[in-house]
């Protein structure tokens, strides 16, 4: 950490320990140290950014008023957790974020007794930190349980599945709503944070259940009673949904006012039962670039915080895989209207941006609710559409049983999309496409590609558009090999290989990424290399050709062994009562941890050196 003075309550700070043994006067000034030090250190290292600066206040209070790590906070994603990281042991190594053997980018049991729940997909916190009461409360333990959900998150219907459960089993947990979509006008803030106070004092729940016990022994004043409640609260406070859900709720408040902040939630700290706490704070908070624009700060590379911007990338003619698919996507909705864009809440990430744009009316962002978007595409396309799916490999998990009983059980035709396939790098394996060779193969009706490079993911967009029922384009993150992409919208032939490279006595049949690092060991073992283009169906043909011709098969993938594309080549070759020597290599039988994607690969033994090692060693 720095020790130049800059941050003397924060180098105080080794754990929550240490926060509750300030003064509320200090929470300010060290909230303000916190936010100064979560520049410094994202500036150095990249990482998300303006999510947790909105979360500054809110952090310093949970850890000063929750008795942590007895009591237990759940981050949902985990975007907006590294101040928690920095008050939880861990400041001196925020340089360190999302590289190799550095801290986590979301939070991880493994790394520390303050991170509740792992986390990297949304939606998660209520359903988790639910469990995490009951189980607690079963074993007699006297233990607070805290989701924080952001207003993107709880969208989510997992959310609202755990909400409704919560109320209805009376679970002792608070759920903080996280709301930076919004803004509260003075007058109306004064007026909210002085009900606030009010509504979650202990005095007013006290009355407030007293009366409930008294009142119902006389149903009619009972009723009109409960209906001038409701009446009242819902015309000062947005939470009859909440309310109606079960929970006691209170807000909305600032979430950037600690001398609101740090009183509602001793007080609602000292209340049973569900409790709905909804704060209002500005993502990007303290750092005005990242206020002016929280969406381009919210994940950054390394940057200089005294400019006003972030540093460009470098200019390339190539495109990345994500904007073949962007101009993809717009020139076939010019050449067909039946064309329509789907996307959970992933716009930039998964390159819908002009899309958007040329066709709002074809156009579908779902929010943050990826089993919807499947199954709205499977109605779209009852209707004659032609959906296409954007979504990252990682997140299509999600929609897993829609995929299988909504749209190949009746065999619609659905292009998905699949981004950010294979390793990812720096956010780690709870978004790295690892499975998803082996989760679409085993479906019926399913056609799968893989491409080789950026032309001829073009056409595999094209080829599974038009073909009729479910198709699957999966792509990685990033740049291919630098393929000029033509402006045709051409389509392959279903389920035909090619030979990119021939050889003698070794076959290697690579599948997309890996027919790079592919074509290089072949060059040297003077090895014939097969770019097998699609995963399913299976070129049948050339396997048999391949089989008869050579001594060695080798199968080549970014995906895990197990159901991938070389169990595939496995159960083929094993179906016709075929034997020979066939290595498999793959991604490993493990969650693959943080780290550049040159060295994932590395590691995984995917680079052209390590295949090459492992082969030679088969084959001698």
């Amino acid at each position: 950490m720095n020790k130049s003075g800059n941050y003397p309550l924060l180098e105080a700070i080794n754990s929550p320990a240490d926060v509750r043994k300030l003064s509320k006067d200090q929470l300010k000034p060290l909230a303000k140290e916190l936010r100064d030090y979560l520049t410094h250190t994202v500036s150095i290292s990249g990482g998300h950014f303006s999510a947790g600066l909105g979360t500054v206040e809110l952090t310093v209070a949970l850890h000063y008023v929750f008795d942590t790590p007895s009591d237990q906070l759940v981050w949902d994603v985990g975007h907006q957790a590294y101040p928690h990281k920095i008050l939880t042991g861990r400041k001196d190594r925020m340089t360190t974020i999302r590289t190799r053997d550095g801290v986590s980018a979301f939070p991880n049991r493994a790394e520390s007794e303050y991170d509740a729940f792992g986390v990297g997909h949304s939606s998660t916190s209520i359903s988790a930190a639910l469990g995490m009461a009951i189980a607690s409360e079963l074993k007699g333990e006297d233990k607070q349980m805290v989701a924080i959900i952001g207003d993107g998150s709880i969208t989510g219907g997992m959310a609202f599945e755990a909400m409704n459960h919560a109320g209805s089993i009376d679970a002792n947990l608070l759920v903080i709503l996280n709301d930076n979509d919004m803004s509260i006008s003075p007058p109306v803030g004064a007026l909210n944070n002085y009900l606030t106070k009010i509504l979650s004092s202990k005095f007013y729940s006290s009355i407030r259940e007293e009366s409930k016990k008294a009142l119902s022994k006389v149903p009619s004043v009972w009723e009109l009673a409960r209906k001038t409640e409701e009446h009242m609260k819902g015309m000062i406070v947005p939470g009859t949904l909440f309310e109606e859900l079960g929970f006691n709720y209170i807000g909305p408040i600032d979430g950037h006012d600690l001398d609101m902040l740090v009183p509602t939630l001793e007080n609602l700290k000292a209340i049973s039962g569900p409790r709905f706490l909804h704060i209002v704070t500005k993502k990007g908070k303290g750092y005005a670039p990242a206020e002016k624009d929280p969406l381009a700060y919210h994940g950054v590379p390394a940057f200089d915080p005294s400019k006003d911007s972030l540093p460009k990338s470098t200019a390339s003619i190539h495109p990345t895989y994500t904007e073949v698919f962007g101009s993809w996507l717009c020139d076939m909705a010019a050449k067909d209207e039946r064309l329509l864009g789907i996307t959970p809440a992933m716009r930039e990430g998964s390159g819908l941006v002009k899309f958007s744009e040329q066709y709002p009316k074809r156009y579908f962002d779902v929010a943050i609710a990826e089993q919807h978007a499947v199954t709205l595409a499977a109605g779209q396309a009852c209707q004659g559409a032609k959906p296409v799916v954007a979504i990252y490999s990682t997140f299509l998990q999600r929609g897993y049983d829609q995929l299988i009983h909504d749209v190949a059980l009746q065999n619609l035709d659905v292009l998905f999309a699949l981004d950010r396939a294979g390793l990812v790098g720096p956010d780690g394996p709870t978004h790295a496409g690892s499975f998803d060779y082996s989760y679409l193969s085993c479906i019926p009706n399913m056609l799968i590609m893989a491409p080789a490079d950026e032309n001829e993911c073009r056409q595999m967009l094209t080829t599974g558009f038009l073909h009729e029922g479910p198709a699957a384009v999966r792509y990685p993150r990033g740049k291919g090999p630098g393929v000029t992409v033509k402006a045709d919208l051409d389509a392959l032939p279903i389920g035909k290989a090619e030979i990119r490279h021939q050889g003698s006595r070794i076959a290697i049949l690579a599948w997309g990424s890996m027919v790079t690092p592919a074509l290089s060991v072949g060059k040297q073992l003077n090895a014939t290399v097969v770019n097998m283009r699609f995963i399913k169906p299976i070129d049948e043909q050339l396997l048999l050709e391949l089989a008869k011709s050579y001594d060695v098969l080798v199968t080549i993938e970014e995906n895990v062994i197990s159901g991938g594309a070389g169990s595939a080549v496995n159960n083929f070759l094993q179906a016709q009562r075929i034997l020979m020597p066939v290595l498999n290599i793959g991604l490993p039988d493990s969650f693959v941890e943080q780290g550049t994607r040159e060295e994932l690969l590395a590691i995984c033994g995917l680079d052209a050196p390590s295949i090459l090692t492992r082969v030679e060693a088969f084959c001698a």
